[in-house]
């Protein structure tokens, strides 16, 4: 028996609860909700399926270093959408490994409170489960969450290859076909009600008929790519985490480039033609008027830090916005400096309360 069967042997009969998900985070299946999205094919998906399900309106992108969202809304209730916030006052949903260690939870650990994640939900952990880690992107939870409330969510064939498309899934299902088909019958994938059913055990589709299919959509992502900018993504800053394609707008605003913003139109375009999430500009109100935040962005590696109980501890009390662990040894997070989210201002008085305190011990 592999390793990852012997991790898996006690988990193959779990199933999902989406009753307790939705009694603690109604939320995510009410209308008419504003979300902010990570500016990525998955965190896109998600926009147009918000949108066309639910009336939701997309009013920015995050992608751990810079936030924009429109001046309009950036105190109103938020729902971040493929990206986890550590805020309790902020909703959330993301698919990221974000706790460590599961015998050592963070007494902050309730800042979660109001993020949806599967890896939560599970009570998976880097230490001891990284490999069992959830392998699929947000929207394929987000979409069975719906389904589940809505029901009669249905999906064409033309959406297999953008949903096995977003973050790499296409890849990872037969790197990883023990742990992926654990997550699937977990989030209940295998029932009629779920639209997911349709996409991941399509019987008409050989594999020859699929690489082909896989193929010209890459082609059509291929069209969007421009010096070094993917096709299939919003650039919004660079590696440094200097804000990218983003321009003076009016009135002490921002504005996304009418380059970046066509482009990535284009392929928002790609994305509701095939899902048959129809993009409407009216949905989303995301590309002007537009306030910036700006972020620090750090890792473990990058600082030669080893990754324990000690070091995840010390990050935690730096309160960060997010993060992720990206691998066995490292964690990518994010602090609130120089910037805060208006919606963080009490945050931003705590954090300040505890430098000023350390500051004359």
């Amino acid at each position: 028996m592999s390793r990852i069967e012997e991790m898996l042997k006690d988990k193959k009969g779990a199933r999902i609860d989406y009753d307790e998900i939705l009694k603690k985070c109604p939320w995510i299946v009410e209308k008419n909700r504003y979300c902010v999205l990570s500016p990525d094919s998955d965190g896109l998906l998600c926009g147009l399926f918000m949108a066309k399900q639910l009336d939701w309106k997309i009013v920015g992108f995050y992608d751990d270093k810079v936030c924009l969202i429109n001046k309009d809304y950036t105190e109103k209730d938020i729902v971040f959408l493929d990206g986890e916030i550590f805020r309790k006052q902020i909703k959330s949903m993301g698919h990221h490994m974000v706790l460590y260690n599961k015998n050592s939870i963070p007494s902050t650990w309730n800042n979660f409170d109001s993020c949806i994640q599967p890896n939560i939900i599970r009570n998976y952990d880097g230490a001891h489960d990284f490999r069992l880690k959830y392998p699929l992107a947000t929207i394929h939870m987000l979409t069975s969450i719906v389904a589940y409330k809505h029901r009669e969510i249905k999906l064409p064939e033309s959406a297999i290859p953008p949903l096995l498309f977003t973050d790499g899934v296409f890849m990872i299902l037969f790197s990883y076909p023990e742990n992926v088909l654990n997550w699937l019958h977990y989030l209940r994938i295998d029932e009629e009600w779920n639209p997911m059913k349709h996409i991941f055990e399509n019987e008409s589709y050989t594999v020859f008929e699929l690489m082909k299919e896989m193929n010209a959509f890459f082609r059509q992502r291929d069209l969007l790519t421009v010096r070094g900018e993917r096709g299939d993504r919003l650039k919004i800053s660079d590696k440094a985490g200097n804000p990218c394609n983003i321009e003076a707008g009016t009135k002490d605003t921002k504005k996304i480039s009418k380059d970046a913003k066509d482009r990535s139109c284009d392929f928002i375009n790609i994305l509701g033609e095939a899902t048959g999430w129809r993009f409407f500009g009216k949905d989303w109100d995301c590309w002007d008027n537009l306030k910036l935040y700006k972020f620090s962005k750090g890792d473990f590696v990058g600082k030669s830090k080893r990754l324990n109980n000690s070091s995840f501890s010390e990050m935690m009390s730096n309160m960060p916005l997010s993060w992720a662990m990206t691998s066995g040894n490292n964690i990518e997070y994010t602090i609130e400096d120089p910037d805060f989210l208006e919606i963080n201002r009490k945050i931003k008085d705590y954090l300040n309360l505890v430098n000023t305190k350390n500051d004359t011990e």
